[in-house]
């Protein structure tokens, strides 16, 4: 260390993912000539998935740049709607519910509730996906290729900041929620003897995961889902 500082300006929708302490006012970090910049503003908070940009001194700078003292940083946060090359995803194990809601919009999401973090950096890699999560640490790892942030604590708010970060297109009832197989129609004749009296009596229409096999119908549960599938459709 040198004794020397730089200034970090971070624009107000990073300025959450600073520690409680830094959020109002300025962020002065101390300069270390063997410190990269990407170091120091991931060590300062901010994941470099949400990176979008980096300036120096008003020029555009690469995260490999060393610091100096007096040196003025501007942080930008990454364009919305990003581009992806396949919107294709992973969730950690805490984003259970948001995986469903995904599925159910017909989004391409790998989920498994006792995946570790070193399988989810694996499987992002060789299987080309986001890897989703509010695990800051997790979005540090060096192997990690792509992933994002996932904002909100709520399951509705969670999905819409999927959706308004990287606008995927949507296949809604496309995909089977438990297992992310594809459903296909299915003539009620070839499911009815797997069907409870109540359902066989009431519907018509039904469709199967053609990975897990598992049955579905418009129940009493479709308003719900259909509610979800409307909201994010109508945005």
């Amino acid at each position: 260390m040198t004794g020397e500082t730089a200034l970090l300006r971070v624009p107000p929708e990073l300025r959450f993912l600073l520690p409680a302490r830094r959020r109002r006012g300025e962020v002065v970090v101390p300069v270390d000539p063997t410190a990269s910049l990407g170091h120091v503003v991931e060590a300062a908070g901010i994941p470099r998935t949400e990176i979008g940009g980096l300036r120096v001194n008003g020029a555009a700078a690469l995260p490999q740049t060393r610091l100096r003292g007096g040196d003025v940083v501007d942080v930008l946060a990454v364009p919305r709607p990003q581009w992806i090359a396949q919107p294709r995803f992973v969730l950690d194990v805490h984003l259970g519910t948001l995986a469903r809601r995904m599925r159910l919009l017909g989004l391409d999401v790998a989920y498994r509730n006792d995946a570790g973090d070193d399988e989810l950096v694996v499987q992002a890699a060789e299987e080309q996906r986001v890897l989703l999560t509010q695990d800051r640490g997790l979005l540090r790892r060096r192997a990690l290729v792509a992933g994002a942030y996932v904002r909100g604590d709520r399951p509705d708010d969670q999905l819409a900041d999927v959706l308004e970060r990287f606008a995927p297109a949507l296949r809604p009832w496309s995909r089977c929620p438990a297992c992310n197989g594809p459903l296909e129609p299915v003539a009620k004749e070839q499911v009815e003897h797997l069907l409870p009296a109540g359902t066989r009596r009431s519907y018509t229409e039904f469709s199967r995961c053609a990975a897990c096999g598992q049955l579905y119908w418009r129940g009493a549960h479709a308003g719900h889902l259909e509610a979800i599938v409307e909201a994010a459709t109508d945005g």
